[in-house]
């Protein structure tokens, strides 16, 4: 190999490793910043208004609503905590375009499943499943309770204000819409701490299969490329018309980068995928 083609090999190959790289530096300035940013999350969002949170137990009875509130006594500032924590993960602050919640109605019932948020037009809902605190409490564990309860309100939350993708459907008529949906659900909770690390990370699969397997590689995107990507990545759905997993990531990291080679670094990364 000549010396000429020699230099292009090797700028071609540094092109490769940095196509898909934020145009930030990430420092050890950045990294305190971010850590004072996690602290600030109530100064930042006190004065936002997060809907009127409206609780009901529709099941006090229930084993499980006994556990709840023995664990979660004012579940109207427990709710509102999450809330916060979640628009400071999808969000700069209170001056951007954010989804607007007038109310929220939360409601413990007696019932199988885990949680959903229903609703819309800023009358939001969101049930718990007296039956699955019951379950979560089984070892007599009050902190795995407040783990799982707190996890799964970051997932239903970020369904209250997250923005939604358009120009392709629906949730329920698009599979696109609905990783997105349902993968920044959990990229928000994973990001929050909400899931047991790597413990609970699908392997495999493909970034766009929703739920943890899309929001691991989320987060993973923003641990390693740039430290504002979830916030990024939520504001593409009002920039990428029709939006896309593609058209995202081209307009967060720029038109050379292909999010089926961030996909493959993040699967050597995290051991699933071998070079």
């Amino acid at each position: 190999m000549s010396m000429r083609n020699y230099f292009l090999a090797v700028v071609s190959f540094c092109m490769g490793l940095t196509a898909c790289t934020s145009n930030q530096t990430q420092t050890t300035k950045d990294v305190e910043n971010q850590q004072k940013e996690v602290s600030d999350v109530d100064k930042v969002w006190k004065d936002y208004f997060l809907g009127n949170i409206i609780f009901e137990d529709k099941a006090p009875q229930s084993e499980g609503s006994r556990i709840y509130h023995r664990l979660i006594p004012d579940p109207q500032s427990y709710i509102a905590a999450q809330a916060r924590a979640v628009l400071n993960t999808l969000y700069w602050g209170p001056q951007d375009s954010i989804v607007p919640v007038n109310n929220l109605h939360y409601s413990l019932e007696d019932i199988e499943g885990i949680s959903a948020k229903g609703g819309g037009n800023g009358e939001v809902t969101v049930f718990y499943s007296t039956r699955h605190v019951e379950k979560s409490f089984a070892g007599k564990d009050s902190a795995k309770v407040d783990f799982e309860t707190r996890g799964v309100l970051y997932h239903e939350l970020t369904h209250a204000y997250q923005l939604e993708p358009q120009g392709i459907g629906t949730y329920s008529t698009n599979k696109v819409f609905w990783a997105f949906i349902e993968g920044m659900a959990d990229a928000v909770r994973v990001a929050n701490g909400g899931f047991h690390g790597e413990a609970d990370r699908p392997k495999g699969g493909n970034y766009d299969d929703g739920y943890r397997t899309t929001g691991y590689f989320l987060v993973w995107v923003r641990d390693h490329k740039d430290a504002d990507f979830l916030r990024k990545f939520n504001r593409t759905a009002l920039e990428v018309i029709p939006w896309s997993f593609e058209g995202a990531f081209k307009k967060i990291f720029g038109e050379e980068c292909e999010i089926a080679a961030v996909w493959r670094e993040y699967q050597i990364a995290v051991g699933d995928l071998k070079e």
